[in-house]
């Protein structure tokens, strides 16, 4: 306990009008929050007064980090302001690192008021990377819209903030440490916690992990390869996969969080985790993983680098779920996806005889659905995937899910999808990203192309291309009616698609999930096939014709100056 309490001061301060939170937060360039005088303290400040102020006083918070440049510089600038704005208790990440799944977790178990979680996913660290700050709610998931939207009002007005300059914490010591401060009448409390144990803890009550066990260390032994890709899984990674579960250290790879990643981008997708793709290619390894930098996300690679495509995963896993000890005990209540991941999990659905919700992009709006009883699992198209354990998708929980599935069925990951195709049909679907695009273009482009598409005279217009023929059944700016609380989101949440007869679909997406110079613009393509000796085609291959239409309505290229999209998933 220090002996002179601390004094609170009162910072006069000058508002900024490019605070609004997006799909995860308030995402900038490292540069802007480092730089720029008081604009990590007004976010911070207009996102603690945005919760009311008698549930604030003496509440308790989480706050950890992805491990990237400016992460500990900020904590302590949190833990600063969190004192003097009336927060009793703090639990932070030992070194301050806790994983985006582990936060949550926390959230719900120590039944805090919210968590403050310093990521900004899978963008490159560094001092000229990215840094993002996201606020998660009691219920230890994103910020819905209409917290968003109050934190950005409060941003807009703001005058000053309350700090405590003077309060200093060491985040390498785990306990609890007790601060006096001026006119305060309990002391302020942080607690620095072991980043995996809590986390670790939930995971041995979903899991068998014997049978995990087993699999990972038997005679008839699966060989895996994990890349933590310099993020936060790191220490998730050793300590569960290798530590808990007997998989051998060389299993796990890029283990250390590194400030800048290795000067790479923390991005699990066979782009940018090339060197887990090669590794897997040499037929050594049965099962690959990499992650982002968060612990969100995860991309799933079978033997000989047999690529998962993260919506054929939710679907696979979806039919799987029996599998896991969790789902037998507590039954599967509905699944959900958003409305650009691909149709495959609704062909589970209703084979189960389950309610399948489709939501706009964005983990917030599962929450709902979960909270409700409505929803067991869920997941999107860009290599997320959840279920009502927590309210954060959960890239390592979605690696055990796999692990399981392989125990329990005794086959290799390429044979489990495959036999889930000629089950279910094969969904083929490929994404194409357009990063950087100048912002007045894309919104330019993407108005432009609503107003083409939602056009009567577009509905029953014919595409050729090649031999293919493809008539347009509907088109549809995608709404959202929460079956919760009736909320509605709109205007290009989730995109613009259009469906022809034959069920395939082209889906435009100006992304809100971006960060620093530049928009964002996606397009999806997905085309349904039933006969099983036309499932292994080359996915670009089948694509092709409905890629080429969607950049001809599109006019993408010539619009945005590009001669093709910076990543195909």
């Amino acid at each position: 306990m220090e002996t002179n309490p601390i004094p609170v001061l009162t910072i006069q301060t000058t508002p900024f009008d490019d605070q609004r939170p997006g799909t995860n937060g308030l995402r900038k360039k490292t540069s802007v929050f480092e730089s720029k005088k008081n604009y990590l303290q007004n976010y911070i400040q207009s996102v603690l007064s945005s919760i009311d102020l008698r549930d604030r006083q003496g509440c308790t918070m989480v706050v950890g980090s992805d491990g990237r440049y400016f992460s500990r510089a900020a904590i302590e600038v949190i833990v600063q302001m969190a004192a003097a704005n009336g927060i009793g208790r703090l639990v932070i990440g030992h070194s301050g690192i806790l994983s985006t799944p582990a936060v949550s977790c926390i959230i719900r178990k120590i039944k805090a008021i919210g968590g403050i979680i310093l990521t900004a996913s899978h963008s490159p660290g560094g001092p000229a990377g990215d840094f993002g700050i996201k606020f998660n709610i009691a219920n230890g998931g994103p910020s819905p819209d209409t917290v968003m939207e109050r934190i950005y009002q409060v941003s807009r007005t703001l005058e000053e903030y309350a700090i405590c300059p003077d309060l200093h914490i060491d985040l390498s010591r785990l306990g609890r440490q007790d601060f006096d401060l001026e006119n305060k009448f309990k002391p302020f409390r942080v607690e620095i916690v072991d980043s995996v144990e809590i986390y670790l803890n939930m995971l041995r009550g979903i899991f068998d992990f014997g049978a995990i066990k087993s699999l990972l260390t038997g005679p008839e032994q699966l060989k895996i390869r994990i890349d933590a890709m310099n993020g936060v899984m790191g220490p998730y990674v050793r300590r569960i996969l290798c530590d808990e579960l007997g998989a051998p250290a060389n299993s796990a790879v890029n283990c250390v969080p590194l400030e800048d990643f290795g000067g790479q981008h923390p991005n699990p997708n066979p782009t940018f985790a090339v060197s887990l793709v090669e590794s897997m290619k040499g037929g050594e390894f049965g099962f690959g993983a990499a992650f982002d930098a968060d612990g969100d996300r995860c991309m799933i690679l079978g033997q000989n680098g047999f690529f998962v495509n993260p919506s054929d995963s939710l679907a696979v896993m979806a039919a799987n779920l029996s599998c896991i000890p969790y789902f037998r005990q507590a039954g599967i209540r509905g699944l959900a996806r958003s409305m650009p991941t691909s149709m495959a999990l609704d062909r589970v659905a209703k084979a189960m005889k389950v309610a399948l919700y489709e939501t706009p992009a964005g983990w917030r709006f599962f929450g709902n659905l979960m909270d409700s009883g409505r929803c067991s699992f869920c997941g999107e198209e860009s290599f997320g995937t959840g279920s009502d354990h927590i309210r954060e998708k959960d890239g390592l929980w979605a690696v055990l899910v796999w692990l399981s599935v392989i125990s329990v069925r005794k086959q290799g990951v390429e044979e489990i999808v495959k036999d889930h195709w000629v089950k279910f049909g094969r969904n083929y679907y490929c994404r194409f990203d357009y990063e950087g695009v100048d912002p007045r273009a894309a919104y330019y482009l993407m108005r432009d192309l609503e107003a083409v598409i939602t056009d009567k005279a577009f509905i029953s217009q014919k595409f050729a291309v090649g031999n293919n023929v493809y008539s347009v059944e509907k088109t549809d700016n995608f709404e959202y009616i929460d079956p919760v609380d009736g909320s509605v989101s709109r205007n290009q949440v989730s995109g613009s698609s259009i469906v022809f007869t034959d069920s395939s679909r082209i889906i435009f997406r100006l992304s809100g999930s971006g960060v620093g110079v530049g928009a964002t613009i996606r397009i999806y393509a997905e085309s349904y096939e039933r006969d099983p000796e036309r499932h292994s085609r080359e996915t670009q291959v089948v694509l092709g014709p409905l890629i080429a239409i969607a950049l001809k309505i599109s006019d993408i290229h010539e619009r945005t100056s590009r001669r093709g999209p910076t990543v195909i998933t």
